[in-house]
């Protein structure tokens, strides 16, 4: 990061004020007690072929949903931003839009990211998307053999991390197999430049139930019990993430300022 800073809390409003090298507010945040503003992602996406068909993956979306449901619980102000895949009853207290491909999930985060604390990006975004014309007619199989050029898709978290406020907490989950699940997470970790990343195998897809780790950025491997049930681990997931966040801002509010330049 480079910059040192002070903070302010008011006693009135429970914020605490960032301070600039000059010494001038810069943002406020939120300091105990924890109330977290949580915006999360869950489903898959649909990329379509033609009129009729998509592109898309396995996701159930239980994961999401069940994170989602045990946030509201606590009384955290919730956005879930969902598939419209996504059949399912929402716990009371949920803000919920709805998106179908990559680039509405996109426009949602945009919109939603900058006022959240914590993104949990539990969502199934295709890696590819198919390149086709603009029309909605269906395709049909009396012209013979087609050929589908997929293009690589943007990468939202990583795109949300890079824009995010440096108060803002970034968790990914990372699908991989089970031989490789820790070093492939740990490089999306890495690459993507997230506080935290969920790794689970590929057999956590269509499961009732998920063996996982939470790999940190810079505070090792947190492993949860294997084999819980996705209600179950919700709260587990949620209890390691308030104490990231809170030590996360607890450090940026007692660094130093930075000597005048």
């Amino acid at each position: 990061m480079g910059k040192g800073i002070n903070s302010i809390v008011s006693a009135q409003s429970g914020e605490s004020t960032l301070l600039n090298q000059s010494g001038h507010a810069s943002w406020p945040f939120r300091v105990h007690p924890m109330t977290i503003r949580l915006l999360l992602t869950a489903g898959p996406t649909r990329e379509p072929i033609d009129g009729v068909r998509y592109l898309s993956n396995r996701s159930s979306g239980k994961m999401g949903l069940a994170v989602a449901s045990e946030a509201a619980q606590r009384g955290w102000p919730t956005t879930l931003l969902l598939s419209s895949s996504i059949d399912a009853p929402l716990k009371p207290g949920l803000t919920c839009k709805r998106f179908t491909t990559t680039a509405d999930l996109q426009s949602l985060l945009e919109e939603e990211a900058p006022a959240c604390d914590v993104l949990i990006m539990a969502a199934a975004v295709s890696d590819f998307i198919p390149r086709r014309a603009e029309n909605h007619h269906k395709l049909d199989r009396s012209t013979g053999p087609i050929t589908l050029t997929l293009d690589p898709a943007p990468d939202l978290i990583a795109g949300v991390a890079r824009d995010a406020r440096i108060e803002q907490t970034m968790i990914g989950f990372a699908l991989e197999p089970a031989a490789d699940l820790h070093a492939a997470a740990t490089a999306k970790l890495k690459r993507k430049r997230l506080h935290a990343i969920v790794a689970n195998p590929l057999e956590t897809m269509d499961a009732e139930t998920i063996t996982a780790v939470l790999i940190h950025a810079h505070e090792g491997v947190d492993a949860a019990p294997p084999n819980l049930t996705k209600h179950d681990f919700a709260p587990w997931l949620l209890d390691r993430v308030e104490q990231l966040h809170e030590r996360r801002l607890g450090t940026l509010s007692s660094a130093p300022p930075c000597p005048p330049t």
